[in-house]
C-alpha cells in the first residue's frame, strides 16, 4: 500500500495553527495570573497600611497563592503572622522557605532569622535557641548573640551567657565587662550554695578583674571573706570599695557594720559610716551607725547631737522626712497609753513596708531584695541603692 504525502501536508498547517492557539492561551493566562498577583499585593498593602490586618492576610494568602515562588510575599505573609500573635502559622511560613532550594543565601539567613523570631515571640526558648545558633557567621550574627545572652540570662545559665558575652566582647562593638562580671558573681553564688567557697573565690577574683569599678564583686567578695571568718580582709575590702563606690554604700553598710565589730575597728568603720552619711543621708547607714552604738554626727561636731544612738532618727528627720525612721523612733519610745503600742507600731511597720523596697528604674518593678537583675525587665543595675521613700 502507498503512503499518501498529501496528509502530511495537509496536517503541517494544522498543528501550526493548533500550537499557535495553544500558545496564545498560555500567554493569555500567565497575563491574568500576573495581573491578579499584583493586585493581590497592593490589596493586602493597603489593608496593611489601614491596620486591616486580617484582610492584609487574606490578600497575601491569595497573591501567595497566585504565586507560590515570590519569597517576598511569603517574608511579609510571616511577619504578619508573627505580629497577630500566629506563631504556629508563622513558623510553617519560614520553614517553608527554608525548605525551598532555590533559595539564595542572604533570603536563607534571613528566613533563618525571622524563624528564630517566630520561637522568641512564642516563648519557644529551646527552639529559639537553636535557630539562633544557626546564625553564627552571618550577617544576622551579632543580633543573635544578644538574643542567646537574654534567653541564657533568663533561663540563669550563667556559663553559657559568659560565653556570648566574651564573644559580643570581642567584637568591640560595646564594652561588656560588667556584664561577664555580674555572671562570674552568679556563678560564684552557686559555687557557694554548693559549699565550694575556694571555686567561689577565683571566680570573683576574676569578676573584680574585670569591672574593678563595679560594687557587686567587692561587696560579694565582702561577704565570702566574712562568711570563711576573716572579717578584717572584709572590711578592708568595703572601705576601700567606699572610696570607689560611695553611692552604693547603703547596699553593704550591713556588711560593712558586721566586718567592722569582728575585726574589732568598730570606730573606723563609724568614721566612714558618719563621714558618708553627711554627705547623702540614707536609712541604710544610719542604721548601720546606730548598730554600731554611734550618733549620725562625729563626736567633735556633735553640739547638741543626740543623747543616744537612737535619737538618730530624729536627726535624720530633721535632714529629711521619713516614716520608716519615724517609725523606727517610735518602736522604742513610751507612751501614756502603752497598751496600745503594740496595735500602733504594727500599723505603722505595715505601713512602712512598701518604702523599704527597691524600684527598678528601667520597669517599675518592686522587690523588698535588692536585685542586680530585675526580674521584671531582665535589665542589669537598673535598680537605684536606695529605698523607694528616698528617691
Amino acid at each position: 500500500m502507498d503512503f499518501d504525502f498529501s496528509w502530511l501536508l495537509l496536517s503541517l498547517p494544522a498543528a501550526f495553527v493548533l500550537g499557535w492557539l495553544a500558545s496564545r492561551f498560555d500567554i493569555r493566562q500567565l497575563k491574568l495570573e500576573n495581573r491578579q498577583a499584583p493586585k493581590a499585593y497592593f490589596r493586602g498593602l493597603n489593608f496593611l497600611l489601614n491596620e486591616q490586618q486580617d484582610q492584609a492576610i487574606d490578600a497575601f494568602i491569595e497573591a501567595v497563592q497566585n504565586d507560590p515562588d515570590t519569597q517576598e510575599l511569603h517574608f511579609a505573609l510571616g511577619n504578619l503572622f508573627r505580629r497577630r500573635g500566629e506563631y504556629q502559622r508563622a513558623v510553617r511560613v519560614h520553614e517553608h522557605l527554608l525548605g525551598r532550594g532555590d533559595l539564595s543565601r542572604a533570603d536563607r539567613e534571613r528566613a533563618q532569622h525571622a524563624l528564630a523570631q517566630d520561637f522568641l515571640r512564642a516563648g519557644l526558648l529551646d527552639r529559639a535557641e537553636a535557630a539562633l545558633q544557626k546564625l553564627e557567621g552571618t550577617r544576622y550574627e551579632n543580633e543573635s548573640r544578644l538574643a542567646l545572652l537574654a534567653i541564657y540570662e533568663r533561663s540563669r545559665e550563667w556559663a553559657q551567657a559568659a560565653d556570648v558575652a566574651q564573644k559580643l566582647d570581642d567584637a568591640e562593638q560595646a564594652s561588656y565587662s560588667t556584664r561577664r562580671a555580674h555572671h562570674l558573681c552568679e556563678q560564684a553564688a552557686e559555687q557557694v550554695a554548693m559549699g565550694d567557697a575556694t571555686a567561689a573565690g577565683a571566680l570573683l577574683r576574676q569578676a573584680v578583674a574585670l569591672a574593678p569599678e563595679a560594687p557587686r564583686p567587692a561587696i560579694d567578695t565582702a561577704t565570702l571573706q566574712l562568711r570563711n571568718g576573716d572579717p578584717a580582709q572584709a572590711f578592708e575590702t568595703l572601705a576601700a570599695l567606699s572610696e570607689r563606690a560611695p553611692l552604693a554604700l547603703p547596699l553593704y553598710a550591713a556588711t560593712l557594720q558586721q566586718a567592722a565589730v569582728g575585726a574589732q575597728r568598730g570606730g573606723d568603720a563609724l568614721a566612714l559610716l558618719q563621714a558618708r552619711y553627711a554627705q547623702t543621708p540614707s536609712i541604710d547607714v544610719l542604721e548601720a551607725i546606730i548598730a554600731l552604738g554611734g550618733t549620725p554626727v562625729r563626736a567633735e561636731a556633735a553640739g547638741d547631737a543626740p543623747a543616744e544612738p537612737r535619737d538618730g532618727y530624729i536627726a535624720h528627720l530633721a535632714r529629711q522626712p521619713s516614716l520608716v525612721a519615724a517609725s523606727r523612733w517610735l518602736a522604742g519610745e513610751t507612751f501614756a497609753h502603752e497598751q496600745f503600742h503594740p496595735q500602733v507600731q504594727r500599723a505603722l511597720d505595715q505601713a512602712t513596708r512598701p518604702l523599704m523596697r527597691y524600684r527598678c528604674a528601667a520597669c517599675g518593678f518592686e522587690a523588698h531584695q535588692y536585685f542586680w537583675h530585675c526580674p521584671g525587665c531582665q535589665a542589669w543595675d537598673s535598680y537605684p541603692p536606695r529605698r523607694v521613700e528616698e528617691l
